[in-house]
């Protein structure tokens, strides 16, 4: 499959991975820009901005963005992140000219004031629903805590106050700031021809604005803490721990995603023997999440209140093991195969190899093939995960509790 790059004159950058045995054609528009880059007056313009843009353009009415897309059958969507915002579509080839036109229209909406006033009502219900979740409340409220002063503490959200404050003005200011074409990667996967996505690039995107938005990559260095946020109403106490690993320009991610998924997936791992299976424990997982500068190796419990201390120390017990003796052998070739097929099912689908072009080249300038991956995955040797162990342990750093619970005794 034929890799494809280059810049326009404005800056935009634009990658694309071509396919000729596939039957779609996916692409997206990563726009750098999320909550770490907000002000704390403007948190959570990024995602309200994110919905702004599917209420019409100058040329394209709000029915007219959801008309459109359905009349051609397309799969699209956006989302909005700590370190950047998404406008992702896949449709059938002979339908991509028109969902593209319309793709990057939305991407510069008219921001009314009429829509803006709607559109908050609804932002603000959502941090209301997302308050319910007792998973989402210790994910924010641990992302706080671990990055206290840091900009990736804020919440992709926002808090009623400070959506409840924003302005249409301060908004258009945000946009103006940050979605310049230096600032956005176009990514294109499947089956179209290098040619019609130069085409399309320079017709709908060419006279974009130039310039980027540079990022502050500040130093994180967080301090042992724990905060617990008491809802009585609920039955079971939900736990999110955040510890030091790898930023995401690291080598080493490779090694800390493989050791995850020894130590935490969702099954037939460490904690899934120690605490799942025994039925101790609803989950008691472990991921890796990356960002530019740092990262965080995130452990969630969920189960009963009465034995939230108790689980907390077999998951302490188990990270100190792996510290201090590392993995076997066998459980780094399972952890290999699992994400080798991970990588091959996703990458089957147009919609998955833009998720890994899209994001590569936004956070990294870097492009991977589906062996690439493979091969890199394939080499991580045990030495590497001792090594990884020896900078980035597992550790229990930052602990949020939501639920019946006050505190631990």
């Amino acid at each position: 499959m034929p890799f494809h790059h280059t810049t326009l004159p404005n800056g935009l950058e634009v990658v694309a991975e071509l396919n000729d045995e596939a039957y779609s054609v996916a692409f997206g528009f990563y726009v750098k820009t999320g909550a770490r880059d907000e002000s704390a007056d403007v948190s959570g313009v990024s995602h309200f901005l994110e919905h702004m843009a599917f209420k019409g353009t100058d040329r394209f009415s709000a029915e007219d963005v959801n008309r459109i897309f359905d009349e051609y059958g397309a799969d699209y969507n956006a989302m909005t992140g700590e370190e950047s915002t998404v406008f992702y579509s896949s449709v059938l080839p002979e339908y991509l000219p028109q969902t593209f036109e319309l793709q990057s229209s939305i991407l510069f909406p008219t921001l009314r004031q009429d829509d803006f006033d709607m559109e908050k009502k609804v932002i603000l219900e959502e941090i209301g629903m997302y308050e319910d979740q007792p998973s989402s409340v210790a994910y924010d409220r641990a992302m706080q805590l671990h990055f206290r002063g840091h900009n990736l503490g804020q919440s992709v959200l926002g808090s009623v106050e400070s959506v409840s404050a924003l302005t249409s003005e301060q908004m258009r200011r945000y946009h103006a700031e940050h979605y310049r074409a230096g600032n956005i990667v176009l990514a294109v996967a499947g089956q179209t021809e290098w040619s019609q996505v130069l085409e399309l690039a320079q017709k709908h995107c060419g006279h974009w604005p130039q310039g980027v938005s540079p990022r502050a990559i500040d130093v994180v260095s967080p301090e042992s803490q724990s905060l617990f946020v008491q809802k009585d109403q609920c039955q079971q106490e939900q736990i999110i721990q955040l510890a030091a690993a790898p930023a995401c320009t690291d080598a080493r991610r490779f090694a800390a995603e493989l050791l995850t998924v020894i130590v935490g997936d969702d099954t037939n791992s460490r904690l899934y023997w120690d605490l799942v299976d025994p039925g101790l424990a609803e989950s008691a997982e472990c991921g890796y999440y990356e960002f530019e500068g740092t990262g965080t190796f995130l452990t969630f419990l969920n189960g009963p209140p009465e034995s939230t201390a108790e689980n907390l120390q077999r998951i302490s017990r188990v990270y100190e093991s792996i510290n201090k003796n590392g993995v076997t052998a066998d459980e780094l070739e399972q952890a290999k195969n699992k994400i080798a097929t991970r990588i091959v099912l996703r990458g089957e689908r147009p919609m998955g190899r833009l998720s890994s072009l899209g994001g590569n080249w936004l956070a990294r300038r870097e492009y991977r093939t589906v062996e690439d991956d493979l091969a890199i995955v394939r080499n991580v040797s045990l030495t590497q995960i001792k090594d990884l162990l020896a900078e980035f342990p597992l550790l229990q750093t930052t602990t949020v509790g939501v639920g019946p619970l006050s505190g631990l005794v």
